[in-house]
């Protein structure tokens, strides 16, 4: 008999360890991995989603077993072995007021111990490093005994809503996944190996492209090289030669509006053919972009235009800049080698802890570095637009202003532009 009551108290500590396991595992699955292993037809993952899917009536199904488990693991660590462990005590000379207590006592810490860690820290510890493994094989089971226990389930599942809406929950929590959370997945799974070196940062600039307003991405009007239908042959051949770029903007003597863009090859052609471009036959339409577009937008724009340029406009219809597939490349990735050297980096640490930022890194970026919140209406979309905005006039070289721990100070103009600013945390007061 006492090998019978040690064999039921150990079945009941594996059963009750399988039932945590399998609550954990559940619990912690993501439906969206379950989702996949359902298409791989993994046998148990459309039961084990379905589980997911409903936790009140699975969890109420596992909280049945785990109490029938506990009440019926009291009895025989009680009634049972604490009983005999006692006897055998009294047998040994113990006086029976000492023995009894004793006797059950030992067997009731025991058997917690053993319940704790085979019951208990094991069986969810395999369950929390692959859940969606664990949820797939016991979903069958689980779903057996949901079955099994409909009657009850349905009541506790029944109770515990009533008390949830008493108590003010009357909606059902939505799962919804942060950008928070997914930078950390990210995170660790670069710090694991599985992503490559600098896919992080990628997958981060995929990111950003949503928040990215089109004017943190575009090349602004003064930086755009452009063609002027009312200059002369010899002024644009000029502006042609001088050009770096393979399409230029061109503007039929109003420079506030662009009427679309113009191949530099082929002007070219023309003019190795020894020949004048008649510039207003080679101009192509080009989509235009409101400046109030982001950039994730712009992409699908630039995809269904036959040139890979767009032309930024304000409300009023006034030319503010162009936007690229190269310049959303850049905003992914960050900006690629030119022929004067490698790009200029948008910012530098430097050894004490500063940082010297230019002025056209993107305010978004630059918050994300520093730390600090931005508006999320804003009229700006530069680090130095958002200085202009602190300092509310246009600042001198070596003006400071002081903001959410840092201290800003302009380290360098290019003419009214801002273009390096030297970040510093404040200490602590």
């Amino acid at each position: 008999m006492l090998y019978l009551d040690l064999g039921i108290v150990t079945v009941l500590i594996v059963l009750n360890g399988l039932l945590a396991m399998s609550e954990l595992a559940i619990v912690s699955s993501r439906p969206a991995r379950l989702a996949g292993l359902v298409e791989k037809r993994v046998k148990g993952a459309r039961r084990a989603l379905a589980l997911a899917s409903d936790p009140g009536k699975f969890l109420s199904t596992v909280q049945i077993g785990i109490t029938l488990i506990g009440v019926l693991s009291g009895a025989f660590s009680g009634a049972t072995l604490g009983l005999r462990l006692a006897s055998w005590l009294i047998e040994a000379g113990l006086p029976p007021g000492i023995a009894e207590p004793v006797g059950v006592g030992i067997v009731v810490a025991f058997i917690t111990y053993a319940s704790l860690i085979v019951g208990e820290l094991v069986p969810k510890q395999i369950a929390l490093r692959d859940p969606e493994a664990v949820a797939v094989k016991v979903a069958p089971a689980m779903v057996l005994l949901a079955k099994a226990s409909h009657p009850l389930v349905w009541l506790l599942d029944r109770s515990g809503k009533i008390l949830l809406w008493l108590l003010g929950h009357r909606e059902q929590a939505a799962d919804r996944v942060s950008e928070d959370e997914i930078r950390t997945l990210v995170a660790e799974a670069e710090n694991a190996g599985v992503l490559e070196p600098g896919e992080k940062d990628w997958i981060a600039g995929v990111m950003r492209l949503g928040d990215l307003a089109v004017g943190a991405v575009m090349t602004p009007r003064h930086e755009v090289d452009s063609i002027n239908l009312e200059d002369s042959n010899d002024q644009i051949f000029a502006d042609l030669l001088e050009s770096e770029h393979s399409h230029l903007v061109v503007f039929d003597g109003n420079r506030e509006g662009a009427i679309g863009i113009v191949s530099a090859k082929d002007l070219l052609d023309v003019y190795l053919a020894g020949k004048i471009p008649k510039v207003r036959d080679l101009v192509r339409e080009a989509p235009i972009i409101p400046e109030a577009l982001d950039a994730r937008d712009v992409v699908m724009l630039l995809r269904g235009a036959p040139v890979h340029m767009g032309l930024v406009h304000d409300e009023y219809g006034v030319f503010q800049g162009v936007v690229t597939s190269a310049d959303i490349l850049e905003a992914i990735v960050g900006s690629f080698h030119t022929k004067d050297g490698p790009a200029e980096p948008a910012a530098v640490k430097r050894d004490d802890g500063s940082y010297l930022i230019s002025g056209w890194m993107p305010a978004l970026e630059a918050a994300h570095l520093l730390g600090i919140t931005l508006p999320t209406s804003r009229p700006y979309q530069t680090f130095a637009g958002f200085l202009l905005q602190e300092f509310g006039k246009i600042p001198n070289v070596g003006d400071r202003i002081e903001d959410e721990g840092w201290q800003f100070e302009v380290a360098d103009l290019d003419g009214r532009r801002i273009d390096k600013v030297l970040a510093s945390r404040l200490e602590p007061a």
